[in-house]
């Protein structure tokens, strides 16, 4: 390649390069730096506290409290976001009529905004609300207060909306998958008398290993990410019972200025996230830790 080509190639690159630097690059490593500070963002003086910062973390009651819900979370909602998109794209691609309306229904949650969906889930959370309302009529008795300002109801309360906001997008990815798998493996399967039940766990199961690793992958991150919807309903109350890693993060760095000590929670979970990804990755692959 001539030099004059090269410099062709590199101007154009060039406003990517820039923008990517600025906005990526410097803040990442920056950030890693300023976890070993107590930098405030209010003056520009650092003064380097080594690794104080990690581990004040894991003597801080609330960053506890907030790792173990936020790992509460992740147990509970990914296996069942997992299983039942899996069981609705099954449905999905079994032939069943009106599948386009159906698919239609199961993603629009998805490519609705949080927020939105948050302030309609805190309607129907409420102590007035509809599933008051229904649950009243069936004979059951329900709180006198909103389901998420108790501290035995509200992280379940946003699980639950949680996992109905995020099935339709888990399962788009899994019809996709199973429209992937060749026809002729269940036509063979059905000659040589197999079971519907055969059938899934010997051809659709092992052929949607790919798939479910993706699909695990991405909303485990996903979930320990979880942010919008504590900041929209709980605010991380009550008594600290909804909160999360990320919202702990946003509390300390944007509310109480400790950007020092938030850079080093984010960092922790960036870890954990990483470590979680790997064995799972491992354990999908049958391969040994």
């Amino acid at each position: 390649m001539k030099s004059k080509e090269r410099m062709v190639i590199i101007l154009f690159l060039l406003p990517w390069i820039i923008s990517f630097g600025l906005f990526t690059f410097y803040p990442l490593f920056f950030s890693i730096l300023v976890s070993f500070t107590n930098y405030t963002g209010l003056k520009p003086s650092l003064e380097f506290v080594s690794m104080n910062n990690y581990t004040r973390a894991f003597s801080d009651k609330v960053f506890l409290t907030a790792l173990k819900n936020t790992f509460l979370f992740v147990i509970i909602t990914v296996p069942i976001t997992t299983v039942i998109s899996l069981f609705l794209g099954i449905l999905l691609t079994s032939g069943i009529r009106f599948k386009r309306i159906f698919q239609a229904g199961y993603f629009l949650p998805s490519v609705i905004s949080m927020v939105v969906i948050s302030m309609v889930w805190l309607y129907i959370y409420s102590a007035t609300g509809p599933l008051n309302l229904f649950l009243t009529k069936l004979g059951f008795s329900v709180p006198t207060q909103s389901w998420l300002a108790s501290t035995k109801t509200a992280l379940g309360s946003i699980m639950v909306m949680d996992i109905w906001s995020a099935l339709g997008y888990y399962t788009v990815l899994y019809v996709a998958g199973l429209q992937s798998i060749p026809t002729e493996l269940y036509e063979a399967a059905k000659i040589d008398g197999a079971t519907k039940w055969q059938t899934i766990r010997r051809i659709t199961l092992p052929l949607l290993k790919p798939t479910t690793l993706f699909v695990i992958s991405i909303n485990s991150i996903r979930s320990f990410q979880i942010f919008t919807e504590i900041f929209t309903l709980t605010g991380g109350g009550p008594a600290n019972s909804t909160q999360t890693i990320v919202h702990y993060l946003y509390d300390v760095s944007f509310r109480k200025f400790e950007m020092g000590y938030g850079s080093a929670v984010a960092y922790i979970l960036f870890l954990i996230i990483m470590i979680i990804t790997l064995i799972q990755r491992k354990l999908l692959k049958g391969e040994k830790l």
